[in-house]
Parts: structure tokens; C-alpha cells; sequence
């Protein structure tokens, strides 16, 4: 179930977004919260890596574009909205709600990319770019509290 949720294809049939973004959430507490934001880093780019290769796959072989059963675009994400962040249950939450929101209303540049860019990259690079811009927002909102 987990490579499966982490890889490609979910099996929630309703909202498998926001179920990957939890299951990335509790990846992200237990195995990359205790890390150094360096080795964070590293882990999402690797995992971005190997997604978007692993993701071109599903999209040739099952004849898909953006399937809402393809849930790595999420993990990756939401990693990278709480990279370096505290280990805490309000950050992580609030890192969680923020990357949400940036991954369904898609401002700009979320929905510019979802729109534009092709192939397994196009799937990807939403959700990276929603990371992004949560990670942003966290961070400035951890600053000020």
C-alpha cells in the first residue's frame, strides 16, 4: 500500500490528493522530520527524481495524463512546504493547510504550470511549485510568530 500510495497509483477513490498529502505528512514526521533541512533536501530531490521517471511510466502504459490516482506529485510537495520546518503538530498542520490550499486553488505560478508543461514533468511540477509557495508562506509565518 505504501509504494503503491507513494508511487503512483492511490487507492482512495475520493480526494487521493489530500489522502497522499497525509500520508506524505506522516512520512514526513516519522522518517525526515529529525533530519537536517540538508538532508531533507536531498531526500526530495531524489524522490522527485525517481517520481517523475516513475510517473512517465504509469502515464505511457496506462494512456493517463494528470490521473488523480497519481499521488507523488503530493509527497513531493508537501516535503517540500515542510522542509525545515519545527517538529511540531501546529506546524506540520499548518504546513499541511497551506500546501493544500496552494495545490487546489492553484495560483500563479501553480496553475500556469498545470496547465502548460507536458508529460510526467507537468504532473510534477504543480505540486513542486504549491510546495514552494507554502514553504514560503510557513516560513515568513514562523518568523513573525
Amino acid at each position: 500500500m505504501l509504494w503503491v500510495t507513494l508511487f503512483g497509483v492511490g487507492l482512495v477513490p475520493k480526494a487521493p490528493g489530500t489522502f497522499g498529502s497525509i500520508g506524505a505528512l506522516i512520512l514526513w514526521w516519522t522518517l525526515l522530520a529529525q533530519q537536517p533541512w540538508q538532508v531533507q533536501l536531498v531526500v526530495i530531490v531524489l524522490y522527485t527524481a525517481l517520481s517523475t521517471a516513475l510517473v512517465s511510466v504509469v502515464m505511457r502504459r496506462y494512456s493517463v495524463k494528470d490521473a488523480p490516482a497519481i499521488v507523488a506529485d503530493e509527497v513531493a510537495g508537501l516535503w517540500i512546504a515542510l522542509l525545515a520546518a519545527p517538529v511540531n503538530w501546529w506546524a506540520a498542520l499548518l504546513g499541511f493547510a497551506l500546501f493544500r490550499l496552494f495545490d487546489i486553488a492553484k495560483p500563479w505560478p501553480v496553475g500556469w504550470l498545470d496547465r502548460n508543461l507536458p508529460g510526467a514533468w507537468g504532473v510534477m511540477a504543480d505540486d513542486l511549485a504549491a510546495g514552494l509557495l507554502s514553504l514560503g508562506v510557513l516560513q515568513l509565518a514562523l518568523f513573525l510568530l
